[in-house]
This record gives structure tokens, C-alpha cells and sequence, in this order.
């Protein structure tokens, strides 16, 4: 997919009205497959996770005549968090995050089960370590409609991010904790990676039917418009490897693949050789 990083981007999506006490959750395009996720109500006020360019956001608030009223950050990334000064500098608005001393700008850090309301919607924080330490995810429950992920670059559709001062270990624990939310709940990723991560994850699970027909999906998608997610719990419990290191189709490909030869494997050991499988795809 290919985006442009520049100030003039257009808005891909213009409002229409919205019925009263509802949300509205709305690509940014950023970058050349970033999503910056906007979050906006009927009173055409909004909230925006990880913008990593402020010119984008300006072009997309403007565009939709809203009011930008605070800024959730997933991690500390650059391509998550370079907009936060300049959309701040003229806006008394809060910046909620990680407790990470390298995102200078948040006022408001976070920790495991803390919760915070957003357009009378509750947020809830969930600890997700492994593409980085610092790493959260935001849980907003909305009784109107099916509970809503933002997961940053930990769950990816199809696929789950790589390794830079996090642990495996501690991804491992990470994607087993987001597989437990509800079947239903959206999961809003921030890059488009569905294509590839697909091709790799029918490589290591050849025979999943689900797998192929969400590549035929995909395939029909124009990405530089349409967006590949929200993807589901309930479809990554289908179709993306990294969760389903406990089926045996899929540890009979990575042993295979990885050369294998221990006894005794535990799904945890699958998951390590499928993600450096993965590393070099």
C-alpha cells in the first residue's frame, strides 16, 4: 500500500451524521502503512491513538470540522508518537500513555487496570510487553456495540509485531492475554500488514480454509483506501499462527520448518521458533 507522509494527505473518509450517543472510529492514513485510529461522537469531538504525524490529523479534524479532545499513545515508536507536540502546542489537551521516559509528552501515564472514560465510554488498560516494554493497549467497552482494541503493533491481523526491547516471552503472555477478550471485539491494529502477514501465515498453516478466504478478502481490497481492519479476536483465533501455537497443524509445520527435534514442546517453544521463522520470511 502506498501513502504519502505529507501535510496535504486528504481525508479518506468524510462524516456523516451520526445517531445521537453514538462513536465513530476512522482511519488516518500516515506514513506508507501506518493507521492513526480517531475516535469521534456526535458533537463532532474526537480523540486520536498514536499520531505519528500531526499534518494528517490536522487535514482529517479539518476536513470533518472536529475538535481534537485528548490523545491516546500505545508506545514510545516514532511513527506513534511524532505528532503529540505539534497537535499539543495550541491544545490544552491530555496525552495518556506507557510510563516511558521516552514519550516526554504524555500527562497522564498508565499502568495495568487503570481505566479512564472517553466520550462517557470506558477505557480500560491492559499491560501488553514484547514489541516493546512499554507497550499498553486501550479496551474501550461501548454497550451500544462490540468492544473496541487498540493494540498498537502487538496484535496485527494475521500476525503479531517483532521484537525490539521487549521479551518473547513477554509477547508470548501478551497475545495470550488478548485472545481471552470477547469473539466480537474489534481490534483496531496501527499498520497495514494483513497481505503479508497472510502469506506468512499460510505458509505455516497450510490447510486453513479461514486463512484462505480472508487472503481472497484482502486480495479484493483496494488498501490504499479501504483498510484491511478492524479485524476481530474471533477471526485471529482463525487465522493468525501466533495464536494458534496450540494446534497441531501448526506445530507440525514449524517443526518441519525449524528443524525441530526435542520432545516434549511446549506451545510456548512453538511460538518462539514460529516468531523467528517469521523474522526471516
Amino acid at each position: 500500500m502506498k501513502k504519502t507522509s505529507s501535510d496535504s494527505l486528504p481525508s479518506k473518509q468524510k462524516y456523516k451524521p451520526m445517531p445521537e450517543n453514538s462513536l465513530l472510529i476512522s482511519p488516518i492514513y500516515a506514513y506508507s502503512d501506518n493507521y492513526i485510529w480517531c475516535i469521534s461522537n456526535d458533537k463532532q469531538q474526537a480523540w486520536v491513538v498514536d499520531p505519528g504525524h500531526a499534518g494528517v490529523v490536522e487535514t482529517h479534524l479539518k476536513n470533518n470540522n472536529l475538535s481534537l479532545e485528548g490523545i491516546l499513545i500505545t508506545h514510545h515508536h516514532w511513527d506513534h508518537i511524532t505528532g503529540i507536540s505539534e497537535l499539543t502546542k495550541h491544545r490544552d489537551i491530555p496525552v495518556y500513555g506507557p510510563d516511558s521516559e521516552k514519550i516526554q509528552e504524555i500527562t497522564h501515564p498508565l499502568y495495568e487496570g487503570n481505566t479512564l472514560s472517553v466520550f462517557n465510554r470506558k477505557i480500560s488498560v491492559i499491560e501488553v510487553p514484547g514489541h516493546t516494554k512499554d507497550h499498553i493497549a486501550y479496551l474501550l467497552s461501548d454497550e451500544n456495540a462490540p468492544n473496541a482494541l487498540f493494540c498498537g503493533d502487538t496484535l496485527f491481523s494475521a500476525g503479531c509485531g517483532r521484537l525490539f526491547d521487549g521479551t518473547i516471552h513477554q509477547l508470548y503472555a501478551s497475545l495470550n492475554t488478548l485472545s481471552t477478550l470477547n469473539n466480537d471485539t474489534k481490534v483496531y491494529c496501527t499498520h497495514e500488514y494483513t497481505l503479508a502477514n497472510l502469506e506468512f501465515a499460510q505458509a505455516a498453516d497450510p490447510n486453513n480454509d479461514a486463512i484462505k478466504q480472508e487472503m481472497i478478502r484482502v486480495n479484493a481490497l483496494d488498501l490504499n483506501t479501504t483498510p484491511s481492519i478492524p479485524t476481530t479476536i474471533e477471526k485471529e483465533k482463525a487465522i493468525n499462527p501466533f495464536l494458534r501455537c496450540d494446534q497441531l497443524s501448526v506445530q507440525q509445520t514449524v517443526t518441519r520448518a525449524k528443524q525441530l527435534t526435542a520432545d516434549n514442546i511446549t506451545e510456548e517453544e512453538y511460538f518462539i521458533a514460529l516468531r523467528q521463522w517469521k523474522d526471516t520470511f
